[in-house]
């Protein structure tokens, strides 16, 4: 059952014992931060413990509490997109190693799969390793009761925040009701949110979607979402029915951010589409001075986009065949032989490009047959093709 009310209290029953361990896990935004010198005076009253005097260092006591994360980030910042069977635990390592954005998001967690047998397999797709640190969990689904219960489980597992995709233009969840399906449905979308924030605790919440579904009719649909009271909002500026088929409708940026501007100022607004360097952020950045700028496609072209001190052409053929090695490396340590060594071949184009012969490299790694003659394959180029 869910409750309604939003009120909460500070007060906290548990043990003198475990006093540290439970401030440190309220207080320190979500562990992605390095804890600072805490020291709290406290008083005891029948084993309820009132935190009522707090000190700490000055860089900590500019974060007001999780529900700030938002807006705690330096404008404009930066965030990987949510990416189905790509932005997994193992690939966020490798972008948290070589070049990191501000916020990392997971892959699309399926809130009907989270409640039910097959949780497993969802929990899966929620892994982080402390290195990767914020990262928001963003998940999908019909079900605002659904969506309720997986959010009272987001907060124990290190996210900074939940983020709802209202955007994914795939044709089977859309006739499912969810995703970019909720752009013609405000009721449940609404309600979704509802859910959200209610399970969600002291997480902010946000929302992935695009400028409209057949047509572009954001100025309805981005001010219902404005008026939900979202804490922060990325827009992908194409509808569902353009896919990516044509280019990102940047010129609307400035009339999105208006309505931003008038309905709800306080929630952090970003945009998405098309954007494929450093420098094309801070020229959007002048051009319409919305809070960040989320990036899906530029990372398949040059996996250290966010690393501006790395420059793509000064990349040797040995240091990206490398690179794609320690993937690979990461993925078997992480899992083994449980999941399909297949999937590592959608990241060949990513790390394997512009240089001789990686056409034909790409083409043998389609090829093999296991993850063995994966690596067999690129260990075996190095050796009789790189000098």
């Amino acid at each position: 059952m869910r409750h309604s009310s939003l009120h909460r209290t500070t007060l906290f029953n548990f043990k003198c014992s475990t006093l540290y361990e439970s401030f440190y896990n309220w207080f320190s935004f979500a562990k992605h931060i390095e804890p600072p010198y805490l020291y709290a005076s406290i008083g005891l009253c029948s084993h309820k413990i009132f935190i009522f005097t707090l000190q700490s260092s000055l860089e900590y006591s500019k974060i007001a509490s999780m529900k700030q994360f938002w807006q705690q980030l330096p404008k404009p910042f930066t965030i990987l997109a949510p990416m189905d069977g790509v932005t997994d635990v193992v690939f966020r390592q490798v972008v948290s190693e070589i070049g990191k954005p501000h916020v990392l998001v997971t892959e699309f967690a399926m809130t009907d799969g989270f409640v039910s047998a097959g949780k497993e397999r969802i929990l899966e797709r929620l892994l982080i390793e402390p290195a990767q640190k914020p990262v928001i969990a963003q998940i999908w689904g019909a079900n605002p009761e659904h969506f309720f219960q997986m959010s009272k489980e987001l907060p124990a597992l290190g996210f900074a925040g939940i983020d709802i995709n209202m955007g994914c233009p795939d044709r089977t969840v859309i006739k499912g009701g969810a995703c970019s399906a909720l752009i013609k449905n405000h009721r449940l979308a609404g309600e979704i949110i509802q859910a959200v924030k209610e399970g969600a605790g002291d997480l902010p919440v946000s929302v992935k979607t695009r400028i409209g579904f057949d047509r572009a009719n954001y100025e309805e649909w981005v001010t219902f979402l404005l008026e939900q009271k979202i804490d922060a909002l990325t827009v992908h500026l194409r509808t569902v029915k353009e896919l990516s088929k044509v280019p990102a409708h940047w010129e609307l940026m400035p009339s999105i951010k208006k309505i931003r501007d008038e309905v709800a100022p306080e929630t952090m607004l970003m945009g998405n589409g098309d954007i494929m360097s450093m420098s094309e952020i801070r020229e959007k950045f002048e051009a319409c001075a919305i809070d960040g700028f989320m990036v899906g496609r530029g990372i398949f072209s040059n996996p250290w986009f966010f690393n501006e001190d790395i420059k793509l052409d000064k990349i040797s053929i040995q240091e990206k065949i490398d690179l794609f090695q320690h993937h690979i490396d990461l993925f078997k340590a992480r899992w083994g032989g449980t999941k399909n060594f297949a999937n590592l071949k959608k990241f060949a184009k990513t790390y394997l490009n512009n240089f001789p012969e990686s056409s034909k490299l790409r083409e043998d790694l389609m090829l093999s047959k296991s993850i063995d003659e994966l690596q067999y394959i690129l260990r075996n180029f190095l050796l009789h093709s790189v000098k």
